[in-house]
């Protein structure tokens, strides 16, 4: 099973990191939150990856391209025969990422309809390239061949903007740091779909996703909800970002379930 991710956002409401860079190769501790979501997938056995690129994608291409350079200690020997020695190597020997552009202006299901024509299987995994959780993707695979129905969304209870607190009269019993609420499920950003889906979308650049073809998927009783329990965080702002930075930087990375 193929896993797509959207790559190819403007990413406006991080602009500070996004004028220079697309949103997915902005860092958590040393790795852009794109690698953070594939090592995610690929801990699962899914390793065949199509990126679905657009603003400033270049730089997403050439991050691949020289993957072994940048995560790998090396020695370059100069002159007209020039070789490189590395010593070490990395852990993703067998990832296969097809970088595919499509289009600067797009919009996400312009994006998705583009790549239709990579997707030979059956189905296929999906998701944004911002988002990270403890997510166990082999469950969520089972609980979409088991209904049978074109999509699958991932719900979650996302954390709260600010700390909560536990409290007996005027004393503070428990502070808990942006805990997950209980107000009720939104879209996590990871989904699973049969090829159906693409008869949903155009490749048109005005073709979006959640407004119009998930509201039509729903209204025709073909999208099912897998509700995650456990903990799920976005990248929607640099506030977000510097709160998983912390969480990466004091080994508390919950999504971090590789060894």
């Amino acid at each position: 099973m193929k896993v797509v991710i959207l790559c190819g956002g403007l990413g406006t409401r991080l602009r500070e990191e996004t004028e220079f860079r697309p949103k997915p190769m902005v860092k958590i501790g040393t790795k852009p939150i794109l690698w953070h979501i594939m090592k995610l997938y690929a801990h699962y056995g899914f390793k065949d990856f199509v990126l679905c690129l657009g603003y400033k994608g270049e730089i997403i291409k050439e991050y691949f391209y020289h993957y072994e350079m940048y995560n790998s200690d090396f020695s370059i020997y100069l002159g007209k025969q020039k070789s490189i020695e590395v010593h070490n190597s990395h852990n993703e020997l067998d990832w296969r990422v097809a970088l595919i552009d499509t289009g600067e202006k797009a919009l996400k299901g312009a994006r998705i309809k583009r790549i239709e024509h990579l997707i030979e299987e059956e189905h296929f995994l999906l998701t944004y390239g911002d988002g990270v959780a403890n997510l166990n993707i082999n469950q969520l695979v089972e609980f979409h061949l088991r209904h049978g129905r074109i999509g699958t969304v991932t719900g979650v209870r996302p954390p709260s903007l600010f700390g909560e607190l536990q409290v007996r009269g005027d004393q503070v019993e428990l502070f808990t740091e942006k805990p997950q609420t209980s107000s009720g499920l939104i879209s996590g950003g990871f989904f699973v779909f049969s090829r159906k889906i693409f008869d949903y979308l155009s490749p048109a650049d005005d073709c979006d996703f959640e407004p119009g073809p998930l509201e039509k998927l729903a209204q025709d009783g073909q999208l099912m909800v897998y509700e995650h329990r456990g903990e799920w965080a976005c990248v929607d702002t640099y506030r977000d970002l510097e709160h998983l930075n912390h969480l990466w930087s004091t080994n508390r990375a919950f999504w971090k379930v590789w060894a």
